[in-house]
């Protein structure tokens, strides 16, 4: 999912909360105001922690996580550029496998004689839709692999109901099916329908899917090492957890405020880095596999000449999936 690029008013975007890191925090921001607010009524009222306990301890400490979490969350985006770069690749590469499908594959030169068969028109058109469907339920299915989702009815348009049994069965659905795309590809070589020059380029292609695929598996399988990532939850809850005893002789009564703003701040970076570090998941700010998928599957059949198309989708409840 993803929250779509829109103009908001400074006054909106301040006020905004779907599609923010608040709801992901929302829950420890309101303990930890809670307690700030606990342990600054307990002093005002009976003088209870001691006087000699200073800010300076939080301030050195407060430096140094927010250079980590700083570290962390560029990882994090680092992750989801890459994965959304990936996604612009499949989407080209499938815009150009479809031309090629399209304009290299069909009656070779000397049809007809020396032995060359003449392509039947009809069965060309078949083969040129069925392979382009079958582009498009590989993109389908892609997204479906990525996010640990079981739908192979979705593929029921573009597929074959044998085809689709045949996947069942399948630890990489996706990968099996571009390999039934170079069976076919090789078969069609065989009649005569690919130029023996023009059958690398369309291998060529074949190959860049599964280089972005791989390239996704990669991120979605490497998280960022748990050692890292739970060391800063720590960190950070220790931090915020604590701040209203280092601060509550010298701030007083604004003490809860204090800490929820310097909480909110520390939540806020460790909820984002948590986020986007798998942005083919289905958080607000991940990427939005399926209206990209949508997408290709519109283009890619306006090339084939079809017009009962699917409308692109749009965001619903401001979050695009």
């Amino acid at each position: 999912m993803m929250v779509p690029e829109r103009r908001y008013s400074w006054l909106r975007l301040l006020l905004k909360y779907r599609g923010t890191a608040l709801p992901r925090m929302f829950g420890r921001l309101l303990f930890t105001t809670l307690l700030a607010a606990a342990v600054t009524v307990t002093d005002l009222k009976f003088g209870f922690f001691h006087p000699d306990l200073t800010t300076i301890p939080f301030t050195l400490v407060g430096l140094s996580l927010g250079i980590f979490l700083g570290f962390r969350n560029n990882t994090s985006y680092d992750r989801f550029w890459e994965g959304r770069k990936l996604w612009g690749a499949l989407v080209n590469t499938t815009r150009n496998l479809t031309r090629q499908i399209l304009t290299l594959v069909g009656q070779q030169p000397g049809a007809g004689s020396n032995g060359v068969p003449e392509v039947d028109p009809e069965a060309l058109e078949t083969f040129r839709r069925e392979m382009v469907h079958r582009l498009i339920a590989y993109v389908h299915c892609f997204r479906m692999h990525l996010r640990d989702q079981d739908r192979l009815d979705e593929l029921s348009p573009m597929l074959t109901a044998t085809e689709i049994e045949s996947l069942q069965g399948e630890t990489n659905r996706p990968v099996a099916i571009l390999q039934s795309m170079g069976y076919r590809f090789r078969d069609a070589w065989q009649r005569g329908w690919i130029h023996p020059q023009h059958l690398p380029i369309l291998e060529q292609s074949l190959t860049a899917l599964t280089d972005i695929q791989g390239g996704c598996e990669r991120i979605k399988n490497t998280p960022i090492p748990l050692s890292y990532t739970s060391l800063i939850h720590q960190i950070v809850a220790i931090y915020c957890f604590a701040l209203p005893f280092g601060i509550v002789k010298s701030v007083g009564y604004l003490t809860p405020i204090v800490v929820c703003i310097v909480a909110y701040a520390f939540f806020g970076l460790d909820a984002i880095g948590d986020e986007i570090e798998n942005p083919f998941g289905m958080d607000a700010n991940d990427l939005p596999l399926s209206g990209l998928s949508r997408m290709i599957e519109v283009n890619l059949r306006q090339r084939l000449g079809e017009t009962d198309l699917p409308p692109l989708l749009k965001p619903k409840h401001g979050l695009l999936t």
